[in-house]
C-alpha cells in the first residue's frame, strides 16, 4: 500500500457479482473502489494501491467515461501517479528450468467425473514412469540451478502413489544431488489420499514435502464427485489414511484442495471441517474445463461461488483481526500477493521455468497438458525446444489475450490458467474480478488493523 491512512472495510458490503458493476472493467489503467472510510485506486501498471480523496475518486470515475482517451492519463500525471511501464509487450527471451512435475503414474484408482487427466492416463494407455526417466528429470531440473538457488520437484499423476517406489528413489536421488550442488530443493505431491500410509507420512516428513490432498467436500458430497471406479465413495478412507500425516506434520505441510463444481458449493462448511481435521491450509478452485464437460461451472454457479468465497473471506478477516490463524489459502495467497505488489504477464510459470514431464519423458507446458500436443515443449534428452517455447510465451502473453487487454485485473490474474483458456476460453473473468475486488477491500482493512500480519510494525 502506498499510504498508511487506510479506510476500514465494511464487512457488510457484498462483492461485485454479475449484477453489480463495481468490479467491471471500466478502464484498463485503473480500478477505483470504495470501503467504509473512503475510496482507493488500484493503478494497474505495477499493481500500485493508493488511498485517494473523494474528489480525486470522482474525477477518475468521470475520466473513465470521458470520450477523450487521454483524460485518465492527464489526471494521473497531474497527481504524480504515472510511472514507466512495468511490463512491456515482449516475452522473456529465456528461462532456466526451476520446477518440474513428474507424472510418475499415468493411472488412477478413482473415477472422478471431471478429471482433466481423463481417469489418470491423459486419454492414452495407463503407464508408470521408470526410474531411469525420473532420474533423468532430476538431472534436467538441477542442470542449470546454481548453488544457493531454489528449485522444486513435484509428483503428480494420475495418482502418484501407484508408483511409490520410483517416487521414493527419485526423491532420495534428487535430495542428494541438490545437497552436492548446494541447491535448496523443495518437494511436493498432489494425491487423492486413498493410498497414503503412515510410512509415506514419515517419508514426506523426512524430506519436508508439501502434500496436497484432493477433497471435494465432506462425506457424501465428496463421494458423489470422487468415487472409486466401482462407484464406492472414497471420503472415509481418505480421512482415515490422512489423519496420521496431519498429526505428524512438522517439516511437511498437508493441505486440502477442493475442486468446486455445481454439486459442492457448500464452501464454508467444507472449509471449517477440513480446518478442524487439521489441514495446514484449505483452498478452493472452480472447475472450468473438463474433458467431458461434466462438472464445469456456468455463470450462475460462479456467481454463487463468489458469494460463498466472500463469506469465507469475511470469516478469515474476523479471525485474523482477533489474532487467530485461519488457513483459508485463497485469502492467505491473495493478501500476500497484493502486499507484494504482484504484477505479471502470465498466470504462472508454465512453459517458462516450469514444465510437466510425462511418464515417457516428454516435456509439456504444465502438468495439466501432459500428452497434449498443444503444450508439447521437447523431451528430457534434448531439453526444452527453445523455438516452441518462444512461440508459446509470445502467444500466451497477457497483452496478446482478449478480453485481458481491457481489464484492470490483468496483471493480478495474468490472463488465467493456460489449460482452461485453451480448452474453454475465459468463462470466469467476472468471478475473478469480483474476488479480487473483494480482496482489495479486505487487504486495506487488514493492513489498517493488523499491519503485523504483513510483517509491519503496529502503530503506537
Amino acid at each position: 500500500m502506498s499510504r498508511v491512512e487506510l479506510p476500514v472495510l465494511n464487512t457488510g458490503t457484498s462483492p461485485a457479482g454479475r449484477g453489480d458493476l463495481s468490479s467491471s472493467p471500466r478502464h484498463p489503467a485503473l480500478h477505483v473502489f470504495d470501503t467504509a472510510l473512503g475510496p482507493h485506486v488500484l493503478l494497474v501498471n505495477g499493481s500500485r494501491l493508493y488511498q485517494i480523496s473523494e474528489s480525486l475518486a470522482r474525477s477518475l470515475r468521470q475520466a473513465m467515461t470521458d470520450s477523450d482517451p487521454q483524460a485518465v492519463e492527464g489526471l494521473l500525471n497531474q497527481h504524480h501517479l504515472n510511472a514507466p511501464a512495468y511490463i512491456d509487450n515482449q516475452p522473456p527471451e529465456s528461462f532456466s528450468v526451476r520446477a518440474l512435475s513428474l507424472a510418475v503414474s499415468q493411472a488412477c484408482n478413482l473415477g472422478c467425473t471431471y478429471c482433466y487427466a481423463e481417469g489418470g492416463s491423459f486419454g492414452g494407455t495407463a503407464k508408470n514412469m521408470t526410474r531411469e526417466v525420473a532420474f533423468a528429470a532430476v538431472e534436467r531440473l538441477l542442470a542449470d540451478v546454481n548453488p544457493g538457488e531454489k528449485a522444486n520437484l513435484s509428483f503428480l499423476g494420475g495418482e502418484p502413489l501407484i508408483n511409490r517406489q520410483v517416487l521414493y528413489r527419485t526423491t532420495e536421488c534428487a535430495a542428494q544431488r541438490a545437497r552436492d550442488k548446494g541447491v535448496r530443493l523443495g518437494f511436493s505431491i498432489t494425491t487423492n489420499g486413498t493410498l497414503i500410509t503412515e510410512a509415506d507420512g514419515a517419508f514426506f516428513e523426512r524430506f519436508g514435502f508439501a502434500v496436497t490432498v484432493s477433497l471435494d467436500g465432506v462425506g457424501e458430497i465428496h463421494d458423489q464427485l470422487r468415487s472409486f471406479k466401482n462407484g464406492r465413495g472414497s471420503y472415509d478412507q481418505i480421512v482415515q489414511r490422512v489423519k496420521p500425516l496431519l498429526a505428524m506434520q512438522r517439516n511437511m505441510q498437508v493441505s486440502a484442495r477442493v475442486t468446486v463444481t455445481p454439486q459442492n458449493l457448500h464452501l464454508q462448511e467444507t472449509l471449517d471441517e477440513l480446518i478442524r481435521l487439521g489441514f495446514h491450509s484449505v483452498g478452493f478452485s472452480p472447475m472450468l474445463s473438463s474433458p467431458t464437460g461434466l462438472g464445469e461451472m456456468q455463470n450462475q454457479e460462479l456467481d454463487t461461488m463468489l458469494d460463498r468465497m466472500v463469506d469465507c473471506g469475511h470469516v478469515f478477516e474476523r479471525e485474523i483481526l482477533a489474532g487467530h490463524r485461519y488457513p483459508f489459502s485463497n485469502m492467505v495467497n491473495a493478501m500476500h500477493e497484493l502486499h507484494k505488489g504482484t504484477h505479471r504477464p502470465y498466470p504462472c510459470g508454465a512453459g517458462a521455468g516450469y514444465f510437466g514431464v510425462s511418464a515417457d519423458g516428454e516435456l509439456f507446458a504444465c502438468h495439466r497438458i501432459v500428452d497434449n500436443a498443444s503444450g508439447a515443449m521437447g523431451n528430457l534428452g534434448d531439453g526444452v525446444a527453445s523455438d516452441i517455447q518462444a512461440t508459446w510465451l509470445a502467444q500466451r502473453h497477457v497483452h496478446r489475450q482478449e478480453p485481458c487487454q481491457r481489464c484492470w485485473a490483468r496483471y493480478l490474474c495474468g490472463g488465467g490458467c493456460h489449460h482452461e483458456s485453451i480448452h474453454r476460453g475465459r468463462p470466469a473473468c467476472d468471478y475473478i474480478r469480483g474476488w479480487l475486488h473483494y480482496c482489495l477491500q479486505a487487504y486495506a482493512n487488514l493492513l489498517t488493523h493488523r499491519p503485523d500480519y504483513f510483517g509491519l510494525p503496529t502503530a503506537t
